[in-house]
């Protein structure tokens, strides 16, 4: 099998710039096989992370709100922008404390991953925390007005099943997080692995 060959940015022209939010910018590339490509679009957006928690009764940590993408009312795991130079562990432990007030008795990586193959985005680290305790009272500073839910496993399983999560890193982190607690060993794959705290 042939070795394939990465394409080549040759120019890069700035769309639109709604920093820190998204940068958008139309591409001309070229293929290996020489020919060139103009326009070819790019997405630059932070990267986030979303974290399933997991509290000590077995019942998964969400927040109800509305959002803006979906123009409804949603649940999700927590989840939120990575601050510069801020390590995607060291985000996740402080968007769970900002929003479900909690912390957790060990942290799980289940990966990294960007928004869409060919237009990027992202990326996206989600994390599986376990044994999560309250250990204040949330306070997100998000615009939205937010609830916390905490259902019970199973509960959340059903719902991931029938398609009621929206927001596809919600539906991959949730997914993830299944494997992970699924597998006879707690870890699915090289994804789901323990991180130190």
């Amino acid at each position: 099998m042939p070795e394939l060959e990465s394409w080549r940015t040759l120019k890069r022209n700035l769309l639109l710039d709604r920093s820190p939010w998204m940068r958008i910018y139309a591409d001309d590339v070229e293929l290996p096989d020489g020919q060139i490509v103009e326009g070819y679009l790019r997405l630059e957006s932070p990267s986030y992370v979303t974290i399933v928690p997991l509290d000590r009764k077995n019942r998964v940590g969400l927040i109800r709100s509305y959002k803006r993408g979906v123009d409804a009312i949603d649940i999700q795991p927590p989840a939120g922008i990575i601050e510069a130079a801020e390590p995607p562990l060291q985000a996740a432990q402080r968007e769970l404390i900002e929003e479900l007030g909690c912390s957790a008795e060990a942290w799980h990586s289940l990966g990294s991953y960007v928004l869409g193959g060919n237009f990027g985005g992202g990326p996206a680290h989600f994390f599986l925390a376990t044994g999560c305790e309250q250990i204040q009272a949330p306070d997100s500073g998000d615009l939205e007005e937010q609830q916390v839910l905490w259902l019970p496993l199973p509960e959340v399983r059903q719902r991931w099943l029938a398609g009621q999560f929206r927001q596809l890193a919600s539906v991959a982190a949730l997914g993830l997080a299944l494997a992970h607690l699924d597998s006879p060993d707690g870890t699915s794959s090289s994804a789901g692995v323990e991180v130190q705290t």
